[in-house]
Formats: C-alpha cells, sequence, structure tokens
C-alpha cells in the first residue's frame, strides 16, 4: 500500500512535469514571485502575466470539463456528479456574467444624470466655435450626444381590467405610422397568445400614461410576424401571421383595428387565409400599385402573394423557408429574406411562376431574419441569425457598410431603421439595445434590459420620431416582461 502511494505521487509529479500547460504555468508564477522579492515592478506598456487574470483572458488557459472563476482564481469541474450542492452550468454561468456586466451598465447610466449632459453639451458647443470640430464631427458627436442621454422611465399602462395583464408577457410590440397605436402581443401563461391595442396619445412627460383597449384576442398559436395594413385607410387593419400546431394549419388573418377599441367594429371583417403548410413565417402588407389591396406571406418554401379585394393568389416556389418580407412601394418588387442567407426581390409583374420573375439577388451566410427597405429604395439593410447586419447598394447588389456589435445566435430578430432620425435599432439575443448611426455606422448607445438577462426575456421595442402622435418627442419604447419603459429625448 505504501508503495502503491508512493507511486502515485511520483506519477503525479511527473505527468505535471511533461504538461506543457503546467510548466508554462508554474514558470509564470515563479518568475512573479521573484520580481515581488526584488520590488520589480512592470512598465506602463507591459501587463503581468499571472493566473489571476479574468475569464476572458487569454493568459488563463481553457481547460476542456472546467469553469475558472476569476473572483476565486481557481478551476472548478463542470462535469455530471460534481459540485451537487452547488451546480455549475454553462447556461448558469452565462446568465451570472451577462448579469454582473448588465448591473454594471445600469450603475454607469444611473451616475451620468443631467450634470453630465450639461457638461458635454457645453464642451461641445464650445469646441465647435473654437474651429476644433468641423460640421460633419460637431453633427456626428451632437447625435450621439442626444441618443446617449435618453433616460429611461416606466410607463403606467391603464385598462379597465389590471388583471388581464398582470401575469401576461410582453413578446412583441408594432407602433403604427403615426406612432399613435402600439399593437401588442402577449405570452400567455396556460400557452398562446394575447393581443391587443394599447393609445399612446396620453404618452406625455411627466405622466407617462397609456390605456391599454378593453377587448383582447387570444389564440393558442404562435404570433410569428405582425404588420399594419391599410386597407380601408392608413392602419385600418392588422395583418397576423400565426404558426400551425399538430392538425392545425398556419395561416395570416386580416383583423379590423376597431375590432380592439369597441364591440361595433365600422371597418370590413376582417380576412382569414388558411395554408396546408404549418409554416407560415412571415407577412408583410403592399402599399404598391402593382399589388394594390394585397398581403404576402412567407412559407416553407413558397411565397404567397394574396388580393384582398378578389383572394386571387400568386404563388412563388422558393428554395427555402421565407423568414423575412417588405414591399417597394415605388418599384414593382416585393423583398424576401430566407433561412439559407438568400435575398431575392419578386418582380410583381410576373403573374405566374414562370422564369424572370427573381430581379435581385444577395447573399448573407446565416439565415435572415429581418429585411428594411430604405425610402430612396436604392438601399436595404437586413440582418441574420449570425449577428450580422448589412447595408446593401441594391444597383450594385454589393454590401456598402455593415454595423458592428449585435448578438444573434438562432433567434427571430427584428431590425429598425429610422432615416429621419438617422439611427438603426436592433435587440440582441443578449438583451442588450443597441443604436447605430444610419451614416456611419458608428455604435451609439448600448442599453441594458431593465430586467435580469434571461433568452426567454429579450426586450421588444419601437422607435418613433413622434411617439404618441404629432405632436409627440422622439424616443424608444422598451417592452419586457409586464412593464413598459419609455427613452426619451432630453
Amino acid at each position: 500500500m505504501h508503495k502503491s502511494r508512493g507511486q502515485s505521487r511520483r506519477h503525479g509529479r511527473r505527468s505535471h512535469r511533461h504538461n506543457p500547460w503546467f510548466r508554462q504555468h508554474g514558470s509564470n508564477e515563479r518568475n512573479n514571485t521573484r520580481a515581488a522579492k526584488h520590488g520589480s515592478s512592470h512598465s506602463d506598456d507591459e501587463a503581468p502575466s499571472t493566473s489571476s487574470s479574468t475569464a476572458g483572458s487569454s493568459s488563463v488557459p481553457d481547460l476542456p470539463g472546467y469553469y475558472f472563476d476569476p473572483e476565486k482564481k481557481r478551476y472548478f469541474r463542470l462535469l455530471p456528479g460534481h459540485n451537487n450542492c452547488n451546480p455549475l452550468t454553462k447556461e448558469g454561468i452565462w446568465q451570472k456574467e451577462m448579469e454582473s456586466k448588465r448591473l454594471q451598465l445600469l450603475e454607469e447610466e444611473d451616475k451620468q444624470g443631467k450634470a453630465r449632459l450639461g457638461f458635454n453639451a457645453s464642451s461641445l458647443l464650445q469646441k465647435s466655435k473654437l474651429g476644433f470640430l468641423n460640421v460633419t464631427s460637431y453633427c456626428r458627436l451632437a447625435h450621439e450626444l442626444r441618443v446617449n442621454c435618453m433616460q429611461r422611465k416606466k410607463v403606467q399602462i391603464q385598462s379597465s381590467d389590471p388583471s388581464a395583464l398582470a401575469s401576461d408577457r410582453f413578446n412583441l410590440i408594432l407602433a403604427d405610422t403615426n406612432s399613435d397605436r402600439l399593437f401588442t402581443v402577449n405570452d400567455v401563461k396556460v400557452g398562446g397568445s394575447k393581443y391587443g391595442i394599447i393609445n399612446l396619445r396620453g404618452l406625455k412627460t411627466p405622466t407617462l400614461r397609456v390605456h391599454m383597449h378593453e377587448n383582447l384576442y387570444f389564440t393558442n398559436r404562435k404570433v410569428n410576424a405582425v404588420s399594419w395594413a391599410s386597407l380601408n385607410h392608413l392602419d385600418s387593419h392588422i395583418l397576423l401571421c400565426l404558426m400551425g400546431i399538430a392538425e392545425t394549419p398556419g395561416c395570416a388573418t386580416l383583423l379590423p383595428a376597431s375590432l380592439f377599441v369597441s364591440s361595433h367594429p365600422g371597418d370590413r371583417p376582417g380576412m382569414l387565409c388558411s395554408f396546408r403548410i404549418p409554416g407560415a413565417w412571415s407577412c408583410a402588407w403592399s402599399l404598391n400599385i402593382q399589388a394594390n389591396n394585397c398581403f404576402s406571406t412567407g412559407l416553407s418554401r413558397r411565397v404567397l402573394v394574396t388580393s384582398v379585394v378578389t383572394g386571387h393568389r400568386q404563388s412563388f416556389g422558393t428554395s427555402s423557408d421565407v423568414l423575412a418580407q417588405q414591399f417597394a412601394v415605388m418599384a414593382p418588387l416585393l423583398f424576401n429574406g430566407c433561412r439559407s442567407g438568400e435575398i431575392f426581390a419578386i418582380d410583381l409583374r410576373c403573374r405566374n411562376q414562370g422564369k424572370g420573375w427573381k430581379a435581385t439577388r444577395l447573399l448573407h451566410d446565416s439565415a435572415v431574419t429581418s429585411v428594411q427597405i430604405l425610402q430612396e429604395e436604392q438601399c436595404l439593410m437586413a440582418s441574420d441569425m449570425a449577428g450580422t447586419i448589412k447595408l446593401w447598394d441594391l444597383r450594385t447588389t454589393k454590401c456598402i457598410r455593415q454595423y458592428e456589435g449585435h448578438v444573434n445566435e438562432y433567434a427571430h430578430l427584428p431590425l429598425h431603421v429610422h432615416e429621419e432620425e438617422g439611427i438603426v435599432v436592433a435587440v440582441g439575443q443578449d438583451c442588450y439595445t443597441r443604436i447605430w448611426s444610419l451614416h456611419d455606422a458608428q455604435l451609439l448607445r448600448t442599453i441594458p434590459s431593465p430586467h435580469p438577462t434571461s433568452k426567454a426575456d429579450i426586450p421588444s421595442v419601437a422607435f418613433s420620431s413622434r411617439l404618441g402622435g404629432f405632436r409627440g418627442a422622439p424616443g424608444l419604447l422598451m417592452a419586457i416582461q409586464q412593464d413598459l419603459y419609455c427613452f426619451s429625448y432630453s
């Protein structure tokens, strides 16, 4: 027995000597110890190589099956059967790190306050007057300062039945063209979705009160996409894209917006379109004269363009699921983003499935989750499931700008482009809302979620230059869990 223990100790020492990581690690510790004894110090340009670096540092090796805790400065097993009292999982470690980062950013935002706003604004103006900044630099910095000074305030949601929203979590919000109504989709605890309309006309400082209309509708299916539809007048209807479940096929539903406001709607009854394929991923409403009173639905390997008036359908076969759609207004084109990463345009003048209906073709490396056409229709912006956001020139079919920092791995996340304010807004799978400058792709601000980070609670946002209607101010609405927040310009 004594011999075997001795052999095990000798084998242990020998295994450490032959381990290249242990030699490097041990030599670093010995060098640091000798340096400390002699009182030497590192220069400003040299960083000491120690084992107490953070988990993201390259000096701490990533050992399979182990997790390095930067606070305790040691490794912990991630293998099953260990740490039963305090089990460690990659998901738990990720949440802990994200929560620490979120709280730090929230604390930094609280410290900035109005005092820093006044100092920066006056300093910027003084530099401009002294000639230290040209017009372009001054405008960009002023834009960045304006976005960074948006302050978070909680919005009070008034309803005739407050208990109806007490336990339902926001899943999606979408403002109409005039930004005086907000269509909301909430996840219900028992399963399914509940949707309705919030009136934003009371969204004025300092009260920030909005009213949820009393008529809420429930569906046991998942709402994949939403679009405002202008059938009788501007934004008169809501177009919903629902996933199929079991034997129930996916469908696109067109509902009058007045259904949610009163019990006696005056608009034309809604139109229900059902499909045999249970994969209705996206939808879009057309304002193009070539497809008047029509909407499109992106299915599994197919695009349908349906006329509300006649019920006539055009079908276009594709090689992949269509996850995002938008109609151009001036050009007779329907742009589609696919799971394969392809973006293509359908020429609406082609009335059948013959050749020649594909007008434009772009390509991403991952599934495309959002496509947005800019006003002049010479450029298109798209985002994908790899977190890539690109601005494409439709005339040359080349990428002219890329927006860095967006985080996405597999989620179907929207992209918001606001040319009037010159910004791009996207919420990542890490629950951070990022705002970029549209013109130079500069990241202007990163907003942490007011709630703990969770991949099940990704905020949904809506930005407008006139929140609450014509006399409203620019700002960002953020819906997360049961809460609604407003980030307004100072």
